[in-house]
């Protein structure tokens, strides 16, 4: 294969994974099943998606990137077996990577859901979980002095 249609098998690759995490999956996965499911009408390729997709949703902060990049290649492995094996056209491809690139550029990520659990006793005040937060003050009244008091 050359240059060309692995730079395009990889290009498709990236983009299908990014689209896995964002409000465009479904369109995702429609444009690329219909391409799939041309070779594969038992669809196991397509359901093959859906599997690496919750891989990928599955995986935590810790080994996210590392299995973002296992789900990459082996997409772009499929991609270059459709190539190879004349089940696609380098235009075929081609004009999905440009429809998947475009959705890309119009996604929003998928809200993570967040869950924050405090223990080791009672909290009096506000509890902040953050990473940098800049320009908050907080007016403590102290013990004993009533609201509006003081």
């Amino acid at each position: 294969m050359d240059t060309e249609l692995a730079a395009l098998a990889a290009s498709g690759a990236t983009t299908l994974v990014s689209l896995m995490v964002t409000d465009s999956w479904a369109q995702a996965r429609e444009l690329v099943g219909r391409l799939i499911s041309r070779t594969d009408p038992g669809g196991a390729a397509v359901a093959d998606l859906d599997t690496t997709r919750d891989r990928l949703l599955a995986a935590d902060a810790y080994d996210g990137a590392v299995t973002a990049q296992d789900i990459t290649d082996h997409w772009h492995a499929q991609f270059h077996e459709l190539l190879r094996n004349g089940s696609v056209t380098s235009g075929g491809l081609r004009d999905l990577v440009t429809v998947l690139q475009r959705l890309a550029d119009t996604s929003a990520p998928l809200p993570l859901a967040v869950r924050n659990d405090i223990t080791g006793g009672v909290q009096h005040g506000p509890v902040i979980q953050a990473g940098r937060i800049t320009g908050l003050t907080f007016h403590d009244r102290g013990p004993g002095i009533p609201e509006g008091g003081g």
